[in-house]
């Protein structure tokens, strides 16, 4: 008995949260006023003028000049549909989302990911269906990273890892069908709502550990590989010319049925059994070659 498989298990420490980040506009009025502060000690100083300044006005003046550097190093700018992730010491210290002008501290590591609603559309996948035969699939897959820090930092390529993901889960449902149903109605993959469906949700729970939110995983091309296209093609085309001819001769038996039984009837005619067969018999023919059946060859001795 074949169990089934579980995805992989997400860090529960490993989750996003705000990162250290001011407003822009607050890193430059600080910085601003820091600057002041050291260019008016400068100038007390200059000189041309005899004031000599205390120690302790030194080491102001020095403070001054870390923070205007501090204030204006970490200024940044926060784009649209993107977002920082924060490190230190290889630590994650939080993700920020603001757009704008924002001060996030030069002393950590920003790495910039993009949080946009994306899509991938798949080369030729080689899978095969539930009856072995060989198929090329094409997937379009609609995406976005919902948790940038397990997206970073749970794998080493977050990319990488969702279109390795696209090619094992698309094996897996489509050998779980057949791609045509040559006997009887049975679901084939020729049902995409349904195939994408389970397709999605499979998809899904796997991306769903690293970080990524998968909203759609639709095949748009399932053909059969050049190998066995043009058996494939045959024996379709064998199974249409089979179901057309049993619904012409179902169609002409109703029909030879209904004109003897009028016949009959109405008294029209008297038939014993050999002169029945034989009218149904040439009845069958007529109306079979009239329906689009094959006509009886003439042969020419």
């Amino acid at each position: 008995m074949t169990l089934p498989r579980r995805p992989p298990p997400a860090d529960p420490d490993l989750t996003e949260r705000p990162g250290p980040a001011v407003p822009g506009w607050v890193a430059v009025l600080t910085g601003l006023t820091a600057l002041t502060g050291a260019a008016a000690a400068l100038w007390r100083a200059s000189p041309l003028r005899t004031v000599e300044l205390p120690p302790w006005q030194w080491a102001a003046l020095a403070a001054c000049l870390v923070v205007g550097v501090v204030s204006f190093g970490g200024l940044t700018r926060g784009r649209t549909g993107s977002a920082w992730v924060l490190s230190l010491f290889g630590r994650y210290r939080g993700s920020v989302r603001r757009t704008g002008l924002v001060w996030i501290s030069p002393f950590v590591l920003r790495r910039r990911i993009d949080v946009r609603l994306r899509h991938w559309r798949s080369e030729p996948i080689a899978v095969v269906d539930a009856e072995g035969s060989a198929l090329r699939v094409v997937v379009l897959v609609v995406w976005s990273v919902r948790d940038t820090a397990r997206a970073l930092l749970a794998v080493d390529d977050h990319l990488g890892y969702l279109r390795e993901q696209v090619e094992a889960a698309t094996a897996r449902v489509l050998s779980q069908l057949p791609a045509d149903a040559f006997r009887g109605d049975a679901p084939t993959l020729r049902d995409a709502e349904a195939v994408g469906d389970a397709l999605t949700r499979m998809l899904a729970a796997e991306c769903r550990p690293v970080g990524i939110a998968v909203f759609s995983a639709q095949p748009t091309r399932i053909e059969y590989a050049p190998e066995v296209a043009a058996a494939m093609r045959r024996r379709q085309i064998a199974v249409l010319d089979a179901k057309h001819r049993d619904s012409v001769l179902t169609g002409v038996i109703d029909a030879v049925d209904d004109t003897v039984t009028r016949l009959t009837s109405r008294g029209l005619v008297e038939l014993d059994d050999f002169e029945r067969q034989a009218l149904v018999k040439d009845l069958t023919v007529a109306f079979y070659t009239r329906s689009g059946g094959p006509a009886e060859p003439n042969h020419q001795e």
